[in-house]
């Protein structure tokens, strides 16, 4: 019974840490995540397994240090309730990427001109699957724009430097809110760009006045959509001609024992971290046992494909989209000694 009550306790701590971090003010909300946001990919640089945000990026870091944590845990909520589509005139020059300074959350260091923000390496021309957060839905449409051919990238953002190339209206998502799924569309990017430039989506809601506000750094490089400046490993350089390391759909595991004060049993958890550039769709993760070890009911947030010996764990239903450098846990209550030492875990993704 030990073992279940703590499962159990942990559940609950996780709602309530969940509902402590979400904002109460609006309840709408969402950011783009392709090219990803300055606030979005802040929060995939900072997060660590224990749920602190300690960022490994500088211009992340700064940030953090002039206003906390607390708008990164809420990367989502770049948002005006009294937005009403407008633009210029609105919202100052200079404070377009904090979408001013009357929302709930203080976002006016995403401002900052710096030139080491996480950076989304592009081709110019070439067709993207646009992605912004449904953190919570509702029907609008999506203006993008993109910096002019010769803007400053050493002075504040102005709404002048900015020309559109392309808007949306009621994409198709790609699953329900309150999670890391997004809104989709496909946009042409604009010929004739080369190196760093901010794309900037404006989400409009049709059944309200709430707005929303997105910058991301990008750089036209040849590249494929890989993100560099993220995460312990990520290049902090703006430099275009940097090779990133990281591949599309890749995945690591790592096991622990959670609970050992009950002989014959124990109690596990895993953390399957995404360490490519683009979200996982779905996971897996193996190993084997070689000490008679088995399961005692079935795993939590995941679901045994494989039994012991050789075990296989996939994705539930709803937590097998992961965000680059993002983690997701599945946990289990064990028979048998705790391994020594642990196994090698594989993971994988389709």
């Amino acid at each position: 019974m030990k073992l279940f009550k703590s499962a159990a306790i942990t559940a609950v701590m996780v709602l309530i840490t969940t509902a402590l971090m979400v904002p109460t003010q609006a309840q709408a909300h969402g950011v783009s995540m392709f090219p990803g946001s300055r606030t979005f990919l802040c929060w995939q640089d900072g997060l660590r397994d224990n749920g602190q945000i300690i960022p490994y990026n500088p211009a992340c870091a700064a940030a953090v240090q002039q206003s906390g944590t607390t708008p990164l845990y809420n990367w989502f909520a770049v948002l005006r309730s009294d937005g009403a589509g407008r633009t210029s005139g609105f919202i100052p020059d200079g404070q377009i990427c904090s979408g001013g300074t009357g929302g709930p959350y203080d976002f006016s260091a995403y401002n900052a001109v710096r030139s080491d923000w996480p950076l989304t390496h592009l081709t110019a021309g070439r067709t993207i699957q646009m992605r912004h957060s449904n953190w919570a839905k509702h029907p609008g449409s999506f203006n993008y724009y993109i910096t002019k051919n010769g803007w400053n990238p050493n002075a504040p953002l102005k709404w002048s430097d900015l020309e559109p190339f392309g808007s949306v209206t009621n994409p198709p998502d790609t699953g329900p809110a309150g999670a890391l799924n997004y809104y989709y569309w496909n946009a042409t990017l604009p010929s004739g760009k080369t190196g760093r430039h901010i794309i900037f989506t404006h989400w409009i809601r049709s059944d309200s006045n709430e707005n929303f506000y997105s910058c991301s750094d990008v750089v036209f490089d040849g590249g494929n959509g890989e993100v560099t400046g993220v995460g312990p490993g990520g290049s902090q350089s703006p430099d275009p001609t940097i090779t990133p390391t990281t591949q599309p759909g890749a995945c690591t595991a790592t096991w622990k024992a959670t609970d050992t004060g009950w002989a014959g049993h124990f109690q596990g958890e895993v953390t399957v971290r995404n360490t490519g550039s683009s979200a996982l769709n779905g996971w897996s993760v193996k190993w084997t046992y070689s000490g008679g070890q088995g399961f005692e009911g079935a795993p939590w947030n995941g679901v045994l494909t494989g039994q012991p010996p050789n075990v296989t764990v996939t994705n539930a239903s709803y937590n097998g989209q992961v965000a680059p450098n993002g983690t997701t846990t599945f946990g289990f209550n064990a028979t048998g000694s705790v391994p020594n030492p642990p196994p090698t875990l594989t993971c994988t993704s389709p």
